[in-house]
């Protein structure tokens, strides 16, 4: 494809074999045969079936279903259904959750406008957007959505808002002559392109493209091909699932070598022995108990202005390493603000940030009194107001409501500081005419009655151009002395403009060229920039404590990514690469770039989904922030896309996993927090599941191995396994961060989700909980020799146990031994109300007796049980003791200096 931007504006009308008159009907009809419909490409779709039956796709699922087979066979029909409805209740809960199929892509169709207005054989007309074709002549006006891309032929005071291809916040200044070859999506002036907003001026242009071959389109294509990735937490999960399998099936192998080889028990009956002992290693509630622990994190994170749109994210941000940001009403407030005046006689900074009416004038640091702003700094103040065609008012709360240019919304800003009320200045100098700004003239000017019979002339613009009106002549020491102040503001990331202005002049009206200007003198420049929120500045450090890296990718100029990476507090922010740098770099450089470098400037959509993906082949969780059609790829590449609620185009959102409410940068750290929280709770679930299933399992083993009564039987396991997770287990996910969360560095990709550390753990409470329970099985035995009162006294010390241990495990190595540890978290009082209810039912009511072959039991034997509750509770905080002083002893050897 030709580059339109760079040819002159007639050679793409002779290319395109077009005319000032615009195509004719036949020859519109006949391209429109060839290159097709205007229409983005429409996204594959799922079918809703597959879509279900993809929520079964886990190994441990698959256990679970071979479990439910084998207890079928075995007979065991109410174990059989219990782990076919959790298996159902997953998967259901997951398909409701993944049940928005991806409509990134219909959103970004909606970009395109439903009609369009343009010339054909020189009449003007509308016509659908859809039968849009190359060569057809389009008029531009203010409102407009554009439905392709053109080459601009005519452009008067022409901008454009293209924040959501290039995430530029301000309008682009549109102009008809060429730009280089070389420019930047965001830099090539001469083009409109297919979703932008036409928000000034009038033009009109010829179209290059439509359909999938515009730069939306382009956008579609790239997110057809990308593949979301693997979350860390699916990773985990199957890994898991393969080691916890091959346990299972090792030991139900074990089980039934032992029976049939060592004891000599009956094949058939060591078979069903060995199938009921995979049963109580599974943990068939884990599935389930996932889900609703990230489903609890889904309502933690939207208290905190995050929306969660895919539940596998709600983990994944506890992994995430690097966060890739816009800049844009993300880390900055998206609120123009004149920060520095400088005139001829000083130099003058302006506090306050954004909108926000409060803030001063000051000089030195001290500040200026309203009634002391005089001479030329009052008359920038005065040409700003009135120069202007913003309004600012107040709502009901008193919050200021803005309406206009964001650059003449800080010029009213600025007056509302100096207080000078900019409704009252325009009734006392009622403009008479203006030239509106265009990119050509690069300057606006107003006409005003001054009050006297006399008029005043004030006009805004960019400094060099003002500068040449005011006479100033090139090489002079006041041009010198100007130019200097206007680079020292550039460096510091400013956008600078200047205001000039002509005292008691007699015209009458304005030409439209601006020919007729008398001189003026130039007031004074002023600096702008769309300011950091300082929340934002706060999150990024508390990230880089966490072990976060935050890097800035943004579509603005060097300059300015340069400086707001400063005021960021980004470490290497002078250090910036583009976007062209990126398409000239291999993957490998990329990679190594990407890794070092914290700021990216002027990047299109190809940069940011290439800069994702070499971090993410760096081995890093990448989460990806953004709100225009140009961040899509790249949120849904990343392993957690984040989008704007406020600001955000629908293609965003769609594309994202997570929406944030605020538009906050500082809202991603605590979402993070929560992620992190959400994981730490998987993996204490998980320590606490599996020594009740082990010991279980356990207690078969060594039935078998000793060749004695089971100490509780199938149907008490089932009831046990019941029991505690719908109450005990559950209750883990909803436990609060640990202090030092945030202080820990992002666990790796791979790491998985039991370490030495806590397999440890597994093994020791399993031991203890098989001790227990055959231990007190033997006692009652020898007591009272009833097998239904030991079996039931069992069981209930088994229960016991986990309930102590659910205080153990509120924190997986700090000590729970004070008031707020054991009663911080309610629900977990709430749950062991309720299994001690439930405990209490399995052993006095008749028809719980009746169906689990229980019996009461006496007061001694309670006794045992709480003695082996309380003994087991000790002797787990003793070794997380143990484990804390040999951790502290490692940190302090010398080995570890």
């Amino acid at each position: 494809m030709p580059n339109w931007h760079a040819l002159p504006a007639a050679d793409c009308l002779l290319r395109l074999g077009s005319g000032a008159r615009g195509l004719t009907e036949e020859e519109a009809e006949r391209r429109l045969a060839s290159v097709g419909w205007n229409r983005l490409p429409q996204p594959p779709r799922t079918p809703a079936w597959r879509r279900f039956a993809g929520q079964f796709r886990s190994l441990l699922i698959y256990i679970l279903l071979a479990a439910a087979i084998l207890t079928a066979v075995i007979g065991e029909w109410l174990d059989c259904a219990v782990i076919l409805g959790v298996v159902l209740i997953n998967g259901t809960i997951g398909y409701l959750q993944e049940a928005r199929a991806e409509n990134a892509l219909a959103a970004i169709r909606k970009l395109l406008a439903p009609s369009v207005t343009l010339l054909r054989n020189g009449v003007r007309q509308r016509i659908p957007a859809e039968r849009l074709v190359p060569g057809d002549i389009a008029l531009l006006e203010p409102g407009d959505r554009l439905s392709g891309d053109m080459r601009l032929i005519e452009a008067h005071g022409l901008s454009i808002q293209e924040s959501v291809l290039t995430g530029e916040s301000a309008p682009v200044e549109k102009t008809s002559s060429p730009v280089g070859v070389d420019a930047e999506l965001g830099d090539r002036r001469s083009m409109a392109f297919a979703g932008t907003l036409v928000t000034r001026g009038h033009g009109t242009g010829v179209v290059v493209a439509t359909g999938e071959r515009t730069e939306a389109g382009r956008i579609g294509r790239l997110l057809i091909a990308i593949e979301p990735s693997t979350t860390p937490l699916a990773e985990s999960l199957d890994r898991f699932g393969r080691q916890f399998t091959y346990a299972v099936l090792a030991l139900a192998i074990l089980g039934f070598g032992l029976g049939t080889l060592w004891r000599d028990y009956d094949h058939g009956e060591m078979l069903l022995a060995a199938v009921g002992l995979g049963v109580a290693a599974i943990p068939e509630g884990l599935p389930a108990i996932v889900t609703i622990a990230l489903a609890i994190g889904v309502q933690r994170m939207a208290r905190r202005h995050a929306i969660v749109r895919r539940l596998a994210a709600v983990e994944t941000l506890g992994a995430v390493d690097i966060i890739c940001t816009d800049k844009t009403g993300t880390l900055t407030r998206n609120e123009m603000t004149i920060e520095s005046v400088v005139t001829g006689a000083a130099a003058v900074e302006v506090t306050g940030v954004g909108y926000e009416l409060g803030g001063f004038l000051t000089a030195s640091d001290v500040p200026i009194a309203a009634g002391a702003i005089d001479g030329d700094l009052l008359e920038v103040i005065q040409g700003g107001l009135l120069c202007n065609d913003a309004d600012v008012s107040r709502d009901a709360t008193g919050a200021p409501q803005v309406a206009g240019d964001p650059t003449e919304i800080a010029f009213l800003i600025l007056g509302y500081k100096a207080g000078r009320d900019y409704a009252v200045m325009r009734r006392s100098k009622p403009r008479i005419d203006q030239l509106h700004f265009t990119s050509e003239r690069r300057f606006m000017a107003t006409l005003h009655e001054s009050g006297d019979g006399r008029r005043v002339l004030y006009a805004k613009g960019a400094p060099e151009r003002l500068l040449d009106l005011c006479a100033i002549a090139p090489g002079s020491a006041e041009r010198a002395a100007w130019d200097a102040a206007a680079n020292r503001l550039g460096q510091r990331g400013q956008r600078v403009l200047a205001v000039a202005a002509a005292q008691g002049v007699a015209l009458a009206r304005l030409d439209d060229r601006g020919r007729d200007l008398p001189p003026m003198k130039l007031l004074g420049l002023v600096g702008m920039s769309d300011p950091p929120r300082p929340e934002a500045i706060q999150a990024i450090a508390r990230c880089r404590a966490a072990g976060i890296r935050v890097k800035m990718i943004t579509g603005d100029h060097v300059e300015t990514a340069r400086a707001i990476g400063r005021k960021l507090g980004f470490a290497n922010a002078e250090q910036v690469v583009t976007g062209g740098a990126i398409d000239r770099m291999t993957p490998a450089e990329l990679q190594r770039i990407a890794g070092d470098v914290d700021v990216f400037a002027r990047t299109g959509p190809e940069h940011k989904l290439r800069l994702v993906e070499a971090l993410q082949a760096a081995g890093a969780v990448v989460a990806m922030t953004g709100d225009g059609v140009n961040d899509a790829p790249a949120l849904k590449r990343a392993d957690v896309g984040i989008a704007m609620g406020k600001e955000g185009t629908e293609a965003a959102k769609e594309a994202a996993q997570l929406v944030l409410s605020d538009d906050n940068f500082a809202t991603i750290t605590a979402a993070v927090e929560e992620g992190r929280t959400i994981y730490e709770n998987l993996r204490k679930t998980l320590t606490y599941l599996l020594p009740t299933n082990g010991g279980e399992a356990a207690s078969i083993i060594v039935a078998i191995l000793f060749g004695v009564t089971l100490p509780i039987s199938p149907l008490q396991i089932l009831w046990i396994n019941l029991a505690t997770e719908i109450t005990l287990t559950l209750a883990i996910a909803f436990e609060t961060a640990e202090p030092g969360l945030m202080r820990r560095s992002p666990r790796r990709r791979d790491a998985p989700l039991l370490d030495r550390t806590l397999l440890w753990r597994i093994l020791f409470v399993t031991a203890l909980m098989t001790a227990a329970c055959f231990g007190t099985f033997l006692w009652e035995m020898s007591q009272s020799g009833h097998v239904a009162l030991a079996r039931t006294v069992a069981v209930n010390t088994l229960v016991g146990i986990e309930v102590a241990y659910l205080f153990n495990i509120r924190s997986l190595t700090g000590s729970v031994l004070n008031w707020k540890a054991l009663t911080g978290n309610r629900v977990v009082l709430g749950a062991v109300a309720a299994i001690l209810g439930l405990q209490a039912a399995f052993t006095y009511a008749p028809p719980m007796q009746s169906f689990f072959g229980t019996v009461a039991m006496p007061l001694a034997s309670w006794g045992a049980v709480a003695l082996c509750a309380g003994a087991a509770f000790l002797l787990i905080e003793l070794e997380k003791l143990i484990k804390r002083q040999g951790a502290r002893g490692n940190a302090d050897s010398p080995a570890a200096a």
